[in-house]
């Protein structure tokens, strides 16, 4: 015998007289691979990550022996649910050598059952497939099969993946047999889509939502996995992986056995981002600084050079969107920069971002990047669509948001710092010529920019408060809505004084407007006002004025020659609304320095003692 037989050829017969013919190792089969996400299946409730509740409501509920008859799993693809099943199924068939044992969760030693249940071979638990096996006779071969005791383990198991995909005649086939099954059978149901699980089905299992696994449980995983592996991998590259995956286990355990043989050594993010066609991240945190700076040259040529490397522009945006919801998510929880799965890039700038912006731009930028999205995928050529949707968005940036221009348009407030969406110093001209409080302002042209305007702006103290009507404007201004509409409804002026305002209440109007107006007045004007409600009957409403003028234009428009040609030539034509050409066109030119997601309210009609136009009556 020489050392290259093969130990299993010891065994096999020869002629008499002879040794067997020896076998040279060389030709034995080798061991097949196993990819990783077989290979580090969890064999037991301690090796599942990210379902803490689910193991510990059927931990107690096998200790307090409350075992029920059918469960339901659902999640997205990749997170464990044919893997609880079959740990499930190990825990309900649990036995030791010698005979003993009982249904327990506590799996860490193998028993009797284990390691066929585990690898999907044992004769007692059947593990179906509904998208092939969705018919009623399919079920009935189960109601039929399920009346007879199991072959050698306690309990038969019946594993149906894909349950959703059963028809409706079969589950309703179903329905007895799960609500009455007899005491040596049990089912257990996956699903990716749980909604398209009849209620009555639903309603007869104990349900368990497995939930996406988080990044930073994720990242832990893989990296236990890559020193089983003895493979070197960076941390960065592992986040990359994690996000890649979206909670999947199975989605990033693939991913790991693709980048192993694709690095061919130690793992990168460079390697990863070839690998999937992912955008640098520190590359899309500086495309997203040069659209918020309205820096349009810079930001085209940033995405232009990420597409010749490789990029995929939707890719690109959904980068760019990301980037956009984690800085709002700093903004709102500034303790998310704690998330191991952040790149140390995005702690930094992330962070420096979301002191400087305001949750109105990134909502806007947000908003932007979505339908983006959607048209750069529907595009013939995606990176010139890109490329559009990018020219908007640093176009916006330079934009104040609409209570800014609102805001600029009622006081006649001066130009504020204008720049450039071709990233030069020189003040870009406003379009058209119009209001120049409307120009350009870069939102991260400064590098200590001002802090951000808080939610209630107070008013000058030297604003100018001579009127009824000028206390509604200055609600209107600072957003008092409530106030605003209570002053025009029920309010009847008695008199009005430079510190003091008079006025009786119309009926149903609030007890407490008097002391909510002078406080509000104290608020914006910094001055004390006396505002007291009198027993005299006082002026008509600003509603009701407004009622009256209406009715009296109308009126007016109706004696007019023309309009009453038109109504005597037009049986049954009414009189709709009567507009100033005048005020209409000074709201269109005002509305036209804002950007078409951002407008004015329609302008009220104004008019003065010339007699108004009636062509622009609508009828």
């Amino acid at each position: 015998m020489t050392d290259e037989i093969d130990a299993a050829s010891a065994d096999e017969p020869g002629f008499a007289g002879f040794d067997p013919a020896p076998v040279p190792a060389a030709t034995a089969a080798p061991t097949p691979y196993r990819v990783l996400a077989r290979k580090y299946r969890p064999a037991h409730f301690g090796d599942l990550i990210g379902q803490d509740a689910m193991v510990r409501t059927l931990t107690n509920a096998f200790a307090a022996g409350r075992i029920p008859q059918a469960w339901m799993l659902t999640g997205v693809r990749g997170v464990g649910k044919t893997t609880t099943a079959r740990i499930l199924a190990r825990a309900l068939n649990y036995q030791t050598p010698d005979g003993g044992g009982a249904p327990t969760t506590d799996l860490r030693e193998f028993g009797v059952h284990c390691r066929e249940i585990i690898e999907g071979r044992h004769i007692d638990v059947m593990e179906i497939d509904a998208a092939s096996n969705n018919s009623v006779d399919n079920i009935r071969q189960i109601n039929d099969a399920v009346r007879y005791a199991p072959v050698s383990a306690r309990y038969k198991v019946y594993i149906v993946d894909e349950v959703h995909m059963l028809s409706t005649g079969a589950f309703n086939a179903f329905l007895k047999t799960l609500e009455e099954p007899p005491p040596h059978a049990k089912f257990i149901f996956a699903t990716t889509e749980i909604r398209k699980v009849p209620i009555t089905v639903l309603s007869r299992c104990q349900r368990f939502d497995l939930r996406r696994v988080e990044a930073d449980q994720l990242v832990a995983h893989l990296a236990g996995i890559c020193r089983a592996e003895a493979v070197d991998a960076e941390e960065e590259a592992l986040a990359a992986i994690a996000r890649a995956a979206e909670g999947s286990v199975r989605d990033s355990l693939s991913i790991l056995d693709q980048a192993i043989a694709h690095a061919a050594g130690r793992i990168t993010l460079e390697d990863i981002r070839a690998m999937l066609g992912l955008a640098d991240r520190a590359r899309v945190i500086d495309l997203f600084e040069s659209v918020m700076k309205g820096d349009i040259a810079a930001a085209l040529a940033e995405l232009r050079a990420q597409y010749d490397a490789g990029a995929d522009p939707v890719v690109v945006l959904n980068d760019l969107a990301e980037f956009t919801h984690l800085v709002t998510r700093l903004k709102l929880v500034p303790d998310a920069v704690k998330d191991n799965s952040l790149a140390q890039a995005e702690r930094v700038r992330g962070g420096d971002f979301s002191q400087r912006l305001s949750v109105r731009v990134l909502a806007r930028t947000w908003q932007m990047l979505l339908k983006g999205i959607a048209e750069v995928k529907q595009a013939d050529r995606p990176v010139m669509a890109a490329e559009m949707v990018l020219v908007r968005l640093a176009h916006a940036a330079d934009l104040p948001t609409p209570d800014e221009a609102l805001k600029m348009l009622r006081d006649g407030s001066g130009a504020i710092p204008s720049g450039n969406g071709n990233g030069g110093g020189a003040p870009r001209p406003p379009n058209g010529g119009g209001n120049t409080a409307l120009a350009a302002r870069p939102i991260l042209a400064s590098a200590n920019p001002a802090p951000a305007p808080v939610a209630r702006p107070v008013a000058a103290p030297s604003a100018i408060v001579a009127s009824l009507e000028d206390v509604v404007a200055l609600a209107s201004q600072n957003r008092d809505i409530t106030l605003k509409i209570a002053l025009e409804r029920d309010v009847r002026p008695v008199r009005f004084e430079a510190g003091r305002i008079e006025f009786s209440l119309a009926e149903g109007a609030s007890r407490t407007l008097a002391q909510d107006l002078s406080r509000r007045l104290k608020e914006w004007t910094g001055q004390t006002w006396m505002v007291a409600v009198v027993n005299e009957e006082g002026g008509a409403t600003l509603r009701e004025q407004a009622t009256a003028a209406k009715d009296q234009r109308e009126s007016d428009a109706a004696a007019h020659p023309a309009v009453k040609a038109v109504l005597e030539r037009f049986p049954g034509a009414r009189i709709v609304d009567v507009r100033d050409p005048r005020a209409v066109e000074a709201a269109e030119n005002a509305a036209s320095q804002l950007s078409e997601d951002e407008y004015l309210p329609d302008a009220e009609p104004l008019f003065d003692d010339a007699e108004p136009d009636f062509d622009g009556i609508d009828f």
